[in-house]
């Protein structure tokens, strides 16, 4: 007998009384964790707390070169090289103005992961209704299949100039190495990036090769730096322009920053 009870026979009972003796429902389930991005690889290359600023920096390279390599892909090679074929320095100002806009939504892509422990899809998941989710989902695989199509297709075409490759058999030695590819990130996400910085490294050598013998006209490409006001007028510069823009702000990478880091663990 509860003594508030014995002591005033007329008391009404109150509300946490009347809770206590009520028989406890079942504890709500907590919403199950959803898993990270890349969870096979998540967190595999550990980072000492104690590292230096320097060791640190160098850490986090690995991510950064799968970022940078994303922009060396048949598009923007196409759009710059025919805006220098056909304008010459005037539209390097474009280029520049759009890698800081790609540095920019790598930023942002970068603190979403970073504030949530999510990519950009599973944030979509989490914000949006399921029919948006899908919407976007639908929308992103068309995405992936016309920029995949580039990729294959300027894979192929290249083994054709550089080798004399068929063209089937150049886009069947294109989808072999992304098996290959696959195949290095179950070994260890170290190995991708080993592979990716020596294929960087190959491209800014002949880069360099071929600045060295071109002999640009630095005072010309300077004045490339300034945007020309000839682009609002001329409808050939404005198209090319447009094109490098989305070739360099549209590239995967640019939303993709967060789950390069993912293979990084460091430390609370």
């Amino acid at each position: 007998m509860n003594p508030v009870f014995e002591s005033s026979p007329g008391a009404v009972p109150l509300e946490s009384e009347v809770s206590a003796l009520a028989v406890p429902s079942a504890p709500a389930q907590k919403p199950q964790a959803m898993l990270p991005s890349l969870p096979e690889v998540y967190r595999s290359v550990p980072i000492a707390s104690g590292a230096s600023l320097l060791r640190k920096l160098l850490a986090f390279a690995g991510p950064g070169y799968l970022v940078a390599v994303g922009y060396m892909d048949p598009g923007n090679w196409a759009t710059d090289i025919g805006g220098g074929s056909q304008f010459g320095y005037t539209l390097l100002s474009v280029v520049i103005l759009s890698s800081l806009m790609a540095i920019f939504v790598q930023a942002l892509s970068a603190k979403l992961g970073i504030a949530t422990g999510l990519d950009l899809a599973q944030a979509c998941r989490e914000s949006y209704s399921r029919p948006a989710g899908l919407a976007l989902w639908l929308l992103g695989e068309i995405a992936i299949a016309a920029c995949d199509l580039a990729e294959v297709l300027g894979s192929a075409v290249a083994l054709k100039l550089l080798f004399g490759i068929p063209l089937l058999v150049g886009v069947l030695i294109t989808g072999a190495d992304v098996l290959i590819v696959l195949a290095l990130q179950g070994r260890g996400f170290r190995w991708i990036e080993a592979l990716v910085v020596t294929l960087i490294a190959t491209i800014a050598a002949c880069f360099a090769y071929e600045l060295f013998f071109a002999q640009p006209l630095w005072h010309e490409a300077a004045t490339g730096l300034l945007p020309p006001l000839r682009l609002l007028h001329d409808r050939d510069m404005l198209y090319l322009a447009i094109g490098i823009l989305g070739a360099t702000v549209g590239s995967a990478p640019a939303k993709n920053a967060k789950r390069y880091a993912l293979p990084r663990s460091t430390p609370p």
